[in-house]
């Protein structure tokens, strides 16, 4: 290897075996060397990366994403492979769009025992500037690398860089002691070089946690509301913004989503941004580049008198706009904004930049998440039909969504005419349906959607339309179709009673819980009579059915088991609660009493999503 930076080629080697010695690091797999290799590839989109320190007879990977074998498993390349050889020679980076047309790497190994055309490389450095190996790009295809890319590419190096000044810094503090009591007579020159390796110390330290936290943090959000909670905390340490504003982009314009549990009047004011405002976060966006605005000169030179009025309000001085990439597309922009002015260094944004690549796959997730719950719910909603006129009877239906927005059930309502003429005067019979599949997702809604129209076709398939013969066809049609569908319902058909204002109520119960019929004295009878749930694995079985007479008065209410089933809780003390609830206000207007019961039933929120229905006979 020629010499770098003047000194003989033997000394330069002597202090880069000792400095990897201290780093711990050889041909065996590191976490985090791993991970910067996969940063690369994810920033640069390239096929293949590798951490390469140089060590006495060969290269060691510590860090590889995509390498053929046996390099793979060797963890470890040649000394005469560029762009390793090259970068740890030179001192500089190692830039080649197509190596069969490079005058310098023409013949080089590289191309034929890793495939590699075009690679770059970027040197890896400790604290005093010694070149130790290089953290290198390749791909199998020629390429012109962008200039963001190389900067990407050189931020990244930095960072990696700082974890090995600190992995070499903490394995020469452990022998620190000993050393001290030999160095008295420069106890001063050697107490300022503490502070400053303590300061940098704690600077890398922190800039590992972060990308830790990160990376643990947001692993597990759910929805865009989890995401921006815990970017509060996510933050920490030397350096810790004064804000972290969380947008997201439509194209058209920057949403931001504001913090659940803290109120910023930031949030507020600018709670959409056009893409061609004039603020740095919308630049981000246009130019999908990061963005940063030192201090409030910069902001006036740079920017309009909106965004600067905001900042003068918010009191904010610095500001780092990270675009957040997606797997297809940019999602949005990461806003960190500091009260004094901060000085952002190449180590640090090299840090925050890796941390919003986490974000970005969070808000990925979440949006794709949010999107599939959307669905569902529209799903859930269209099949929640307006409840037809029915001139005898009074008619009403509640539903009541679960308290967490991902819990998107099966549940539903369903009320419909039958065909026959019914009674002189008083109108068709009525079907109607009270039911819950198992499930909180976009598959119990669609079982949902499927199970109602089934019903449906079951009922007016059997006249005379019994709830019972509908119940049992179900079930025969389940227990042969590929239709994984297992719950509880309650199915009734509704008839005028000849010659009088009563009417007669027939219904099947499928494991569901009992409907409240409260009489016109006001008195309360659970219909407790019920077959069991509704599941492909059981088969057809006997369906029962039962029939009552509706006096004038009477009012009939079904609902599903969210009302009554919470954790911790007693479900029959909640269903007596229920009963007594019919028996004190039963004869309140439908509209009210469904929304009575729900406030003293359904508060705080219920786990599960909630269907009433009622029915009652002027």
């Amino acid at each position: 290897m020629a010499e770098q930076g003047g000194e003989p080629e033997g000394v330069l080697d002597t202090a880069r075996h000792r400095a990897l010695r201290l780093a711990g690091l050889s041909a065996a797999p590191d976490t985090g060397m791993d991970r910067f290799a996969r940063l690369v590839t994810r920033l640069l989109r390239v096929p293949a990366a590798f951490v390469s320190l140089v060590a006495e007879d060969r290269q060691v990977l510590p860090g590889m994403v995509g390498l053929p074998e046996p390099w793979a498993g060797l963890r470890a390349l040649p000394l005469s492979h560029a762009p390793g050889r090259y970068v740890a020679a030179s001192g500089r980076p190692l830039v080649v769009s197509d190596a069969r047309t490079d005058e310098g790497m023409r013949g080089d190994a590289t191309v034929a025992d890793l495939g590699a055309l075009a690679y770059a490389g970027m040197p890896l450095t400790d604290r005093n500037g010694l070149v130790l190996g290089s953290l290198c790009a390749i791909d199998p295809a020629p390429r012109s690398w962008g200039e963001e890319e190389l900067t990407d590419l050189a931020d990244l190096a930095a960072a990696c860089s700082a974890d090995l000044r600190l992995r070499i810094l903490s394995a020469r503090r452990r022998s620190a002691r000993d050393v001290l009591e030999t160095a008295r007579a420069a106890a001063e020159r050697a107490r300022g070089d503490a502070v400053r390796l303590e300061h940098e110390a704690q600077a890398g330290l922190d800039h590992a946690e972060l990308l830790l936290r990160a990376s643990e943090e947001l692993a597990q959000t759910s929805g865009l509301e989890d995401v921006r909670r815990r970017l509060g905390d996510l933050f920490v340490g030397v350096g810790k913004p004064s804000y972290v504003g969380l947008l997201v982009s439509d194209k058209e314009a920057l949403h931001r989503i504001p913090d659940p549990d803290v109120t910023y009047l930031l949030e507020q004011e600018a709670l959409v941004l056009p893409a061609d405002a004039a603020f740095p976060s919308a630049r981000a966006l246009r130019e999908r580049r990061s963005v940063f605005v030192p201090d409030r000169d910069a902001l006036v030179a740079g920017y309009g008198p909106e965004a600067v009025g905001l900042f003068d309000r918010m009191g904010f001085s610095t500001v780092l706009c990270l675009p957040l990439w997606g797997s297809r597309d940019l999602l949005g922009v990461l806003a960190m904004c500091w009260s004094e002015r901060h000085e952002v260094g190449v180590p640090e944004r090299a840090a925050l930049t890796a941390a919003s690549g986490y974000v970005a796959q969070a808000v990925e997730r979440a949006l794709y998440l949010d999107e599939r719950i959307s669905v569902a719910r529209q799903l859930q909603t269209a099949m929640l039909t307006d409840l037809p006129p029915v001139g005898a009877l009074e008619t009403g239906a509640l539903y009541l969504p679960a308290a967490d927005d991902d819990m998107v059930g099966g549940d539903w309502y369903d009320a419909y005419h039958l065909p026959d003429a019914g009674a002189a005067g008083r109108g068709p019979s009525l079907m109607i349906t009270v039911g819950d599949i198992t499930g909180h997702d976009m598959r119990a809604a669609a079982v949902m959607g499927q199970i109602r129209s089934m019903l449906r076709q079951a009922t007016l398939d059997h006249p005379p339309y019994s709830p019972a013969a509908a119940l049992t066809a179900l079930d025969a049609a389940c227990s042969v179709l590929p239709i994984d569908a297992g719950g509880t319902l309650v199915h009734a058909r509704l008839d005028p009673v000849e010659g009088s204002p009563d009417w007669f109520l027939t219904w099947s119960n499928a494991g569901h819980p009992a409907p409240l019929l409260r009489a016109p004295d006001g008195r309360v009878t659970l219909l407790e009579e019920h077959d069991i749930l509704l599941h492909p694995a059981l088969g057809p079985v006997p369906r029962a059915e039962h029939r009552r007479e509706l006096p004038r008065g009477s009012t009939l209410l079904l609902y599903t088991d969210g009302l009554v089933e919470r954790r911790g809780h007693d479900i029959d003390a909640a269903t007596a609660r229920l009963a007594g609830l019919m028996a004190r206000h039963g004869h309140r207007p439908l509209t009210e009493l469904l929304r009575l019961v729900s406030d003293r039933l359904a508060t705080p929120p219920p786990e599960d999503d909630v269907v009433l229905l009622a029915l009652r006979v002027p």
